[in-house]
């Protein structure tokens, strides 16, 4: 639909009206979120049930990729903090939770976003802290954020499906972990996940 849409207007040029111009702009628009939904119940629907064999995974090498991958603004800055781990485990479901996280830090936090990458030992668990100098999130919608196709901006100020975040708490759920905000509204936010240390091989 997209590209038929494409089409018709290269094909009729400068005499498609600038009002159906509008109008085919908007069709695309509703398209490409329409993939993006299709995209993140599928994603949503697929967590926790990979069978890729696990890997080592240097957590660095993995934030810098997912930071090429966003093709962030060259004034966002990602900064990895203290030594990251090398771990053995499943690569596309941690890189899933790091491209959330940071993505979404950037999506909220505009052009200039600042955010930090740090870690500590929990117990049998890496806890990973994704912090940002965002807009910050109120108390009272900490855990609704978690849910599924729950946004707290209107699609016309931030574009996104409401699963992304449910998408990370199904995929750290699945690895007995757990992911949680801290954050006050104003003052940034610090998502923290847990993440297996040694590679669990039924889950």
């Amino acid at each position: 639909i997209a590209n038929l849409s494409q089409w018709i207007e290269e094909d009729f040029g400068g005499e498609v009206p600038q009002e159906a111009r509008e109008h085919l702009e908007l069709l695309r628009g509703r398209v490409h979120r329409m993939e993006g939904l299709i995209d993140g119940i599928l994603r949503f629907s697929r967590a926790g049930r990979e069978d890729a064999p696990p890997e080592q995974v240097d957590v660095t090498d993995l934030v810098l990729e997912v930071a090429d991958l966003l093709a962030l603004d060259e004034t966002a800055e990602i900064r990895v903090n203290g030594t990251m781990p090398v771990i053995v485990t499943e690569r596309l479901p941690l890189q899933q939770v790091f491209l959330n996280l940071i993505g979404n830090a950037s999506k909220y936090g505009g052009p200039a976003t600042k955010v930090d990458i740090s870690v500590k030992e929990a117990g049998s668990f890496f806890e990973f802290v994704v912090s940002d100098n965002g807009p910050g999130i109120a108390p009272e919608f900490h855990d609704r954020i978690f849910g599924i196709f729950q946004r707290l901006e209107a699609r016309d100020k931030v574009e996104g499906t409401g699963i992304g975040l449910s998408l990370v708490r199904k995929i750290v759920d699945s690895r007995h972990g757990r992911v949680w905000v801290e954050s006050q509204e104003g003052s940034g936010a610090a998502f923290h996940f847990h993440w297996p240390r040694h590679h669990i091989e039924e889950i």
